[in-house]
């Protein structure tokens, strides 16, 4: 099973000074993020795509590329493109570039996006939501496949026996699909015979697995049981015991809450917070052994070949971060690999070794 993690990018308030983070830094945070991930051994880094001032990336292809030159090992992916509002050739050319960057380490995580503001910037119709995306997964399916390709459709000028270059390293490049949850895109992944990244936010492991039954039975109809691929993303934080652990709660609250009357969000008291990170919920914030045990049961239940721990959220001092990625690394991944028998990538023996993290780990300290 690859173990990886991912952040969202989100921009929250400065506690010392009562203004937002700064972009700048957040991006040079996260790069740093990959550089400790792939130094300490975990497998993929993974970046989300969004196009508001609540988060810093909106280009995940241009940020992964700086990581690329700082890394060697470990995998890069969107964490999701949001495909339905970008030119899938654009898309694929990006990628393919970070391939060739990154020498074959370059994944899509290809999704609808639950944000709206992304559709009235490009010019896309809310209401061509789903038939959007279907007929762009299908041609980003198609360019990954030839370097020529004559096509049309819907929602993009039509090709005519057009160059798709440069090519990738891979071959072909990696394209998941990320699922919020809908039935309707778990079966289009498993019709299709693509790997399914799949957000588990919240409640018991029966959710995600009604899902993933979804994927697999309607794979094993399409007739590509032996494609299919089953990932998890969910809200992580490895602390050194279950106390330290409940002390992010601050945190978890102003990353959830609506940060404007009515909007997007949700408020997630002490006593929810405490029941989500319980065994059998999707809450991934404990200490190590309750992480372990919590992977473990994810794996068991759901056949995952893929879990991403979101690590950075709601302000989450980069410290604090930084000690969750090396605790998850150090403690967590060997004990998971080891139950299910699954190996790291293998050493880059001119890498350097991991930094320690920046200054002392403290919740209460703004990064």
């Amino acid at each position: 099973m690859d173990l990886g993690v991912i952040s969202l990018s989100d921009i929250q308030t400065n506690p010392a000074t009562g203004r937002p983070h700064s972009y700048q830094q957040r991006i040079d945070d996260i790069v740093g993020y990959a550089t400790l991930a792939d130094r300490t051994g975990l497998d993929v880094f993974a970046l989300g795509e969004h196009h508001t001032l609540d988060f810093a990336v909106s280009s995940p292809p241009v940020v992964l590329a700086a990581a690329a030159t700082r890394t060697s090992r470990i995998r890069l992916t969107s964490g999701v493109t949001v495909l339905p509002v970008l030119d899938p050739v654009r898309v694929y050319q990006d990628f393919a570039t970070l391939d060739l960057l990154s020498h074959g380490r370059a994944e899509i995580i290809a999704g609808r996006s639950a944000f709206t503001e992304p559709f009235d910037i490009f010019g896309v119709d809310l209401a061509d939501y789903d038939a959007a995306f279907s007929e762009k997964l299908d041609l980003l399916l198609q360019l990954r496949d030839n370097d020529h390709l004559t096509w049309s459709g819907t929602f993009r000028p039509p090709l005519h026996h057009a160059p798709i270059t440069p090519r990738a390293a891979q071959q072909p490049l990696p394209v998941w699909l990320g699922v919020g949850g809908s039935s309707q895109s778990a079966v289009r992944a498993g019709r299709l015979g693509l790997p399914m990244m799949l957000g588990y936010i919240g409640g018991p492991l029966d959710h995600p697995r009604r899902a993933v039954d979804l994927y697999r039975h309607a794979g094993d109809l399409a007739g590509h049981p032996e494609k299919l691929q089953v990932g998890i993303s969910t809200h992580f934080y490895a602390a050194a015991t279950p106390e330290a652990a409940r002390q992010s709660f601050p945190y978890y609250h102003e990353y959830l809450r609506p940060k404007t009357s009515g909007g997007r969000g949700f408020l997630v008291n002490q006593a929810q917070f405490e029941a989500g990170t319980r065994r059998g919920n999707a809450i991934m914030i404990g200490s190590s052994d309750q992480l372990i045990e919590k992977v473990l049961d994810a794996h068991q239940a759901l056949g995952l070949e893929r879990f991403l721990g979101q690590i950075d959220w709601g302000g989450l001092p980069r410290a604090a971060v930084e000690e969750s990625i090396s605790r998850y690394a150090e403690e967590i991944a060997p004990a998971v690999r080891a139950a299910t028998a699954t190996g790291p990538a293998p050493p880059d023996p001119s890498a350097p070794p991991a930094p320690p993290p920046s200054t002392p780990s403290s919740l209460a300290s703004p990064s």
